[in-house]
């Protein structure tokens, strides 16, 4: 996202419709899973309703989901939104917590695993790969986050896999800017192929460890660039 925090690219106004108000939450809550809102930038409802093209109203609702998903905070002085400060303390347990759902979700996939996954898996990979070629965070960025939850989503988990999704929410912007700071040749070389390898297979152990090793790199650059 620009450093003006527009929660997505110019695209056809949201019309009103009995689920306009999924559409704003699943187009600002992309946005900040993906990093296109930055940390420490302030956004107003009134910005992001004419952004979207639609009422401030389900824009409210939207944001107050996502306050209580810790994914956004209310500045109570000027009403303003922003993604809550990263500190050392709070990305150790953000780490903790993936650590502890993210390869549990990616073992139970892999009972679930068939060729139509693997092939989807290996579409997003190579954008992925693309993506890094190109020098494109952004676009590296969501070829990221779909290849993880094309794998979660298949472990038939609602209860961890809406835990997972509120944890990307939280770290999905500071993944942005760590990223960008380093470019993508500085990122590490990701667990991507031996996670395939693995639900291919249906081993359950290797695909646990496979995210395991991908989200632990990931996070060290992290919890570099914050101080931890």
């Amino acid at each position: 996202m620009s450093p003006s925090a527009s929660p997505a690219s110019p695209r056809r106004p949201l019309t009103d419709s009995p689920t306009v108000h999924d559409q704003v939450y699943d187009s600002i809550r992309q946005a900040l899973v993906t990093g296109r809102i930055a940390p420490g930038v302030g956004v107003s409802l009134r910005s992001l309703a004419a952004e979207l093209g639609v009422s401030p109203m389900p824009v409210r609702d939207a944001v107050r989901r996502l306050v209580a998903e810790r994914a956004l905070a209310i500045n109570p002085a000027n009403k303003r939104l922003s993604v809550p400060s990263l500190t050392a303390a709070r990305l150790e347990q953000l780490s903790q917590a993936r650590l502890w759902i993210e390869p549990e979700l990616a073992a139970r996939a892999a009972s679930q695993a068939d060729a139509a996954l693997i092939r989807a898996l290996k579409a997003i990979d190579v954008r992925l790969d693309a993506a890094l070629a190109a020098g494109d965070v952004d676009g590296y960025m969501t070829a990221n986050h779909a290849f993880h939850f094309a794998i979660y989503e298949r472990a038939e988990a609602e209860v961890l896999l809406s835990m997972a999704r509120a944890l990307w929410l939280q770290i999905g912007p500071f993944m942005r800017v760590v990223f960008g700071r380093v470019g993508t040749v500085g990122l590490p070389a990701d667990r991507h192929a031996e996670a395939m390898d693995a639900l291919k297979t249906g081993d359950a152990e290797a695909a646990r460890q496979a995210i395991a090793a991908d989200l632990s790199e990931g996070m060290e650059k992290m919890r570099v660039a914050v101080g931890g």
